[in-house]
């Protein structure tokens, strides 16, 4: 079965991309830690079934994981897509799905992992920003990077602007690697992907006005 579970938090912009992105999967189903989370009532909208499970109700990072991992496992997965999940996973969970877990995050990835990536892109004053779709890894925003999209940096830009234009951009890329991925066109060769039936190897999709 070409089963999707999805992670969120909080608002879900890049879960509701994902659902509306006509996926080939036979099952999606939303796993929030946040039982405030609006995402959980954007997926109830499209039909999609909700779990909640409150991080807050476990001792420990370990137990947590541990009981997620059965929800996930229940779903039989294809793949795990962490859409603004707000937890850092730990290495085990990590391992248990090892090439089947996959993020978005916020930045060109190795620049600016972690939080912030907008205010402190503006900080460093670079002139191209963006997003970036990997596979995740025990090291926090790393791994196999599938697909990038690119901004230029306009010089009145603030976090805001940055981060609006960025979002664009992930709702662009993410449907795209999950589709790529549930139609078993990804191929990881070491810490490489390859696109197959696609002249891009780790694609990098650049906005209209990069190069102007």
């Amino acid at each position: 079965m070409k089963s999707l579970v999805i992670l969120i938090s909080g608002r879900g912009s890049n879960m509701q991309a994902l659902l509306q992105a006509n996926l080939q999967a036979e099952r999606i189903t939303v796993v929030s830690n946040n039982a405030n989370a609006s995402g959980l009532e954007i997926a109830r909208q499209h039909g999609i079934e909700t779990i909640v499970l409150d991080h807050r109700a476990f001792p420990d990072r370990q137990s947590f994981d541990a009981a997620l991992a059965e929800k996930i496992d229940a779903c039989r997965p294809k793949l795990i897509a962490l859409a603004g999940f707000m937890r850092i996973l730990s290495d085990r969970f990590v391992q248990r799905y090892q090439g089947r877990l996959m993020n978005i995050h916020p930045s060109l990835l190795p620049a600016f992992p972690g939080l912030g990536t907008h205010a402190r892109a503006l900080q460093e004053g670079i002139k191209i920003h963006g997003c970036t779709v990997h596979f995740v890894t025990a090291q926090l925003d790393h791994g196999p990077i599938v697909i990038q999209a690119a901004i230029p940096v306009a010089a009145d830009d603030t976090e805001e602007t940055l981060a609006a234009r960025v979002l664009e951009q992930e709702h662009r890329i993410y449907p795209q690697a999950v589709r790529w991925f549930m139609d078993d066109r990804i191929r990881l060769i070491g810490n490489q992907i390859e696109v197959l039936g696609s002249s891009v190897s780790g694609a990098a999709l650049y906005s209209p006005g990069l190069a102007e």
